[in-house]
């Protein structure tokens, strides 16, 4: 279970909130994580945010760990938002370079990932192939993580965001088991187009990565781990299932791929 993730939907606040002040927060999980198999998160960070003049949203990404870097704290004091992402990496394999940290943007979309795809050196071509010559000109970096959101918005992503990421999943799978690796398929991932979010978990074995929610009034806050210890507070996210968060509707969980889940074992 590798990297660390935070995303938050509500009224506008600073990131500080979250991504910084509470005793467990995202900091916190870069130097010592709970629920992780990386206690450590240190291969870079990134954080990105809506606002309301600009459809698309705002990027920052560091190769520095997030507990070394002071522009981070001072970032966070200072931009407020109604929808934010912030993660902290523990790489897989692929370089710790800013293409490669999350989240990842395109056009209005935001995305952020924790897992793997398999043994990705030998299926990475394969996978790439799944993205269209439109969306592949923004591949910037290296990760499986970055390539599957290109796939996710080229199959749809825009119009059907569950469909086309449960379409791209069920494909992904077929080509991570005929690979004969051992590796897992591991999704844990928030999607959004600054409007509606959308975090997912799921995996094709019994090991699906760690995710919770919490509603507060008006605001959904979805982590990897919970960012403090009461956690009467915070809902686990079933395996094989997904978080809806539309603008203007109550916040739903459903299942995701659990038809497929249940096939495969």
């Amino acid at each position: 279970m590798m990297c660390r993730w935070i995303a938050y939907r509500g009224p506008p606040i600073a990131l500080e909130k979250y991504v910084t002040a509470p005793t467990h927060s995202l900091i916190v999980q870069s130097l010592k994580a709970l629920e992780s198999s990386a206690a450590t998160n240190g291969d870079g960070f990134g954080l990105g945010w809506y606002d309301d003049q600009h459809p698309e949203p705002g990027l920052y990404r560091e190769v520095r760990p997030a507990w070394s870097d002071e522009n981070l704290r001072h970032l966070c004091q200072h931009i407020r938002s109604r929808l934010f992402f912030a993660h902290v990496r523990a790489s897989t394999g692929t370089p710790t370079t800013r293409p490669n940290c999350h989240p990842f943007g395109h056009g209005r979309w935001l995305f952020m990932h924790n897992g793997q795809v398999g043994d990705w050196t030998p299926i990475r071509r394969a996978v790439e192939a799944m993205i269209p010559d439109a969306f592949y000109a923004s591949r910037a970096g290296t990760t499986d993580s970055e390539a599957v959101f290109l796939a996710i918005l080229g199959a749809g992503g825009d119009e059907d965001p569950v469909g086309a990421t449960a379409r791209t999943l069920a494909r992904l799978s077929d080509i991570v088991t005929a690979s004969k690796t051992r590796e897992p398929l591991r999704f844990t991932a928030a999607l959004s187009d600054g409007r509606d979010l959308y975090a997912f978990r799921y995996a094709n074995n019994d090991f699906a990565n760690t995710l919770y929610y919490r509603e507060a009034g008006e605001s959904l806050l979805v982590v990897s781990e919970p960012l403090d210890g009461e956690r009467s507070f915070w809902r686990a996210v079933p395996p094989s299932h997904v978080v809806i968060a539309r603008a203007g509707r109550p916040v739903v969980v459903e299942p995701f791929l659990a038809d497929r889940r249940a096939a495969a074992e």
